[in-house]
């Protein structure tokens, strides 16, 4: 008999044990980012608003590239992460929609189909627009009077020596590279183009600067800190062939329901958010090499949005 109270007692001890762990998990919440220099700021920066606020997390941050994400978060490995407006049009492959050109309506819409496929919920989007674009050094765009993408398709497509730094992600995606080929009528070679692992447009950019194997071009983002420093121009989409890509949380409704005040603890952060803050607090990264966790809370506490 003594054995088996001492059983049960251990078997009890165990189910304790269990369900503690279960309630432990229930009340962490997982953030996930993408592995590029602005998905680690602004993963750190919803760590540090939900800490701040009394809520346990789980950091996942810098996870992996876009696809890597949205794996995760439909599975329930994570629980939130900011994710980009435009790339709507890429999940739900409707890529002809207009209203992924415009910020409220593509909000909208990517809002709907995510809640209504996935319960996966948008939070507020900040008023940036980090969307795709290809930038080249000063010195050629100078040199061949080059201010747009139409621009660079007259300068490839005559014999001009072009190469371009990008990931794999944007040399493959239908709505990157080959949409700004299609739309304005140029092809690159398979030399013309280095494959650079992961999404950071921070190595990019850095190797047009410093013309590694010969790139004078990169792929990057509206809101890039680095391209302006490091020598670089952002060639103008005139024909507005990329959506908008405005930052936002995604949250998973199941760990919403658990802590509704999420909503509301992000919502005037991401307000604060527009293109010129996202550079200088991208390039504090990028270029003088802080760390993206103390840059969040340098401007978390500056912004008086968290303590």
């Amino acid at each position: 008999m003594a054995i088996t109270r001492l059983r049960g007692g251990f078997l009890a001890l165990a189910l304790s044990m269990l369900t503690a762990g279960a309630v432990q998990a229930a009340d962490t919440v997982r953030v996930g980012s993408k592995i590029d220099t602005e998905g680690s700021l602004l993963g750190n920066i919803i760590v540090q608003v939900l800490e701040a606020n009394g809520i346990k997390t789980t950091n996942k941050l810098q996870l992996g590239t876009t696809k890597v994400l949205r794996g995760a978060i439909i599975s329930g490995e994570i629980d939130i992460y900011p994710e980009y407006t435009g790339n709507g049009a890429f999940f739900f492959s409707d890529e002809k929609d207009p209203a992924w050109k415009e910020a409220k309506a593509g909000f909208e819409k990517v809002k709907k189909l995510d809640y209504d496929n996935h319960r996966i919920v948008w939070l507020d989007a900040a008023p940036a627009n980090n969307t795709w674009t290809i930038a080249v050094r000063q010195d050629m765009a100078e040199a061949h009077h080059l201010k747009t993408l139409a621009d660079l398709s007259q300068w490839i497509n005559s014999g001009g020596q072009f190469k371009l730094a990008a990931s794999a992600e944007f040399i493959e995606r239908p709505d990157a590279l080959p949409a700004f080929q299609n739309a304005y009528g140029f092809k690159l070679n398979q030399d013309q183009l280095l494959s650079l692992a992961g999404g950071d447009t921070a190595v990019t950019i850095k190797a047009a600067a410093e013309q590694t194997s010969g790139v004078n071009a990169a792929m990057a983002y509206g809101t890039d800190g680095p391209v302006a420093a490091l020598g670089l121009q952002t060639l103008l989409d005139p024909k507005g062939v990329q959506p908008i890509y405005a930052p936002a949380p995604i949250i998973r409704e199941a760990a919403l329901k658990e802590h509704a005040n999420i909503t509301e603890l992000l919502k005037p952060v991401f307000a604060t958010l527009d293109g010129p803050t996202l550079q200088k607090l991208n390039a504090q990264i990028a270029v003088e090499g802080q760390d993206a966790k103390q840059v969040a809370a340098n401007y978390l506490k500056e912004q008086g949005l968290i303590k």
